[in-house]
């Protein structure tokens, strides 16, 4: 005889149990489907996520208003720098490090692909170097001149010595501009020796698919951006900005090793993890425990906490079901997207 199941449970076809989430996705980008949002198939690997209009619990980004006219529990999930805002959502999960239980601190890398991509256990490095026919590439197709000048400026300066082949909108000079993905973008730097992968922004935790995207194609990453990445990456992997005194000191390392393949293969057969393992950033486990808590957990969501009558806020007296424009630019979001990353040959 079965045994009865429990409140908000349900049987998965497997016949395992699986707990029932009333949830919706919003703001997460013009025609990002949600059944292949990052997010919805990693926590449907323990969760039985059903979609409702009014979510108990609705997961967004910041690519619209919308999350702000729902009653519900709200959970910020980016990849983006900006520290999430406690007053709109009730949770998040982020690539920055927050010092607070209703935050995950995601590395957006964890996004990109499986850790799988960058263990070396099969790697022969002097095959690999024989395959390296190009010097440098780099992919940027936006920056900001107050925020990171400094990847013009270095692009710049590493061209005096050899050209840099750049694929993105920024000193595009290989006569396109490279396919909006991970696969394309790989596919572009795996004949390459480096890969100029410097962050938007440097902050602590803040890493993105850039160092990732570098070591999957075994790329010698030449990295500037979060002063805490040798806490995620074995250090010796890879070459750091913070680690010279001068972007010159930086460009004449890179020089030598480009001189000496042999210097060149001492980096190479550095492993990128530690003892070639997935650290625990890589864990889906962490990222479905996280949820298990914030479902688990009774809260008064910050949508329904009570306010001054006087201070209505912008969305309190808009209708729920009225359609919203995203802010302008319409932003074409495909990074949170599985089918863009480095999921496609890796089992769920």
């Amino acid at each position: 005889m079965s045994e009865p199941l429990s409140k908000n449970m349900s049987r998965t076809p497997g016949n395992a149990m699986k707990r029932q989430v009333k949830i919706d996705f919003c703001d997460i980008g013009i025609s990002q489907s949600k059944t292949n949002y990052f997010l919805y198939w990693v926590l449907a690997e323990r969760f039985d996520l059903q979609f409702y209009d009014q979510p108990d619990f609705l997961i967004h980004n910041r690519f619209g208003h919308e999350h702000r006219l729902h009653s519900g529990v709200r959970i910020l999930f980016t990849g983006e720098s900006a520290l999430p805002d406690y007053r709109v959502s009730d949770y998040s999960i982020g690539p920055r490090i927050v010092e607070d239980p209703r935050h995950l601190h995601l590395p957006a890398y964890v996004i990109r692909g499986p850790a799988e991509k960058i263990i070396k256990q099969h790697d022969d490095p002097a095959r690999i170097l024989a395959g390296k026919t190009k010097f440098c590439g780099f992919v940027v197709s936006t920056y900001n001149p107050r925020k990171n000048q400094n990847r013009p400026d270095f692009f710049d300066l590493l061209s005096r010595y050899k050209q840099v082949d750049s694929a993105g909108r920024l000193r595009n000079n290989i006569g396109r501009q490279l396919p909006f993905g991970a696969q394309a973008k790989a596919e572009f730097l795996r004949p390459y020796k480096f890969n100029i992968c410097f962050e938007n922004a440097s902050l602590p935790g803040y890493a993105t698919e850039k160092i990732y995207d570098a070591m999957v194609t075994r790329c010698l990453p030449i990295y500037w951006g979060d002063p805490l990445i040798g806490q995620q990456f074995n250090p010796r992997s890879f070459l750091n900005r913070a680690d010279f005194p001068s972007d010159e000191a930086l460009v004449e390392k890179i020089i030598e090793l480009d001189r000496d393949d042999a210097k060149y293969l001492e980096y190479m057969r550095q492993l990128y993890l530690p003892d070639d393992q997935p650290t625990p950033y890589f864990s889906r486990d962490r990222i479905c425990d996280f949820f298990e808590k914030i479902v688990t957990t009774p809260i008064t969501p910050v949508a329904q906490r009570r306010r001054s009558w006087f201070q209505p806020g912008r969305w309190i007296l808009v209708k729920r079901h009225q359609r919203h424009p995203f802010p302008k630019p319409h932003p074409i979001v495909k990074f949170y997207d599985r089918k863009d990353g480095f999921w496609s040959d890796h089992a769920s």
